[in-house]
């Protein structure tokens, strides 16, 4: 086993973990209200744990899994973020690049940009997008 296959190993249990909490969570938030304005403290923890989540379901997946994974297969692969999505959409370990930017937008959103104003949208977006990234990345790790 070559020291790429060791951390792409590595990943792959740290991305499978994290899956499990975002799923956990997912259906936690179902059942909630996603208006920030209506939210106790103990739901927005739980909507703020969700969205955490997503965002290192995604970033662990995107950031790590799939640059090892690319360069595993082209160690002379250069590029930003969005050439390995593309890259990962061409060898079928995405099936679809442009999804992944968006979550990559939402991950920026969550960790970085958003206000009380934007909550409630920014949930639902998430809530949105997190079935098609479930079913990607376990389809990638598969």
């Amino acid at each position: 086993m070559t020291k790429v296959d060791e951390l792409m190993a590595i990943q792959k249990v740290e991305i499978q973990s994290a899956l499990e909490y975002l799923i956990y969570s997912w259906k936690k938030v179902q059942k909630l209200s996603s208006k920030a304005q209506e939210l106790d403290p103990e739901t927005l923890e739980t909507w703020e744990s969700f969205a955490a989540r997503f965002a290192r379901v995604s970033d662990i997946f995107l950031a790590k899994y799939l640059r090892s994974r690319i360069l595993s297969a082209d160690p002379g692969f250069r590029g930003e973020l969005r050439d390995f999505v593309d890259q990962g959409e061409k060898a079928n370990v995405l099936s679809d690049a442009d999804k992944w930017m968006e979550i990559r937008e939402l991950r920026n959103k969550i960790a970085h940009e958003y206000t009380k104003n934007d909550l409630s949208k920014l949930f639902i977006d998430i809530l949105r997008y997190t079935p098609f990234l479930i079913d990607d990345v376990k389809k990638a790790l598969a």
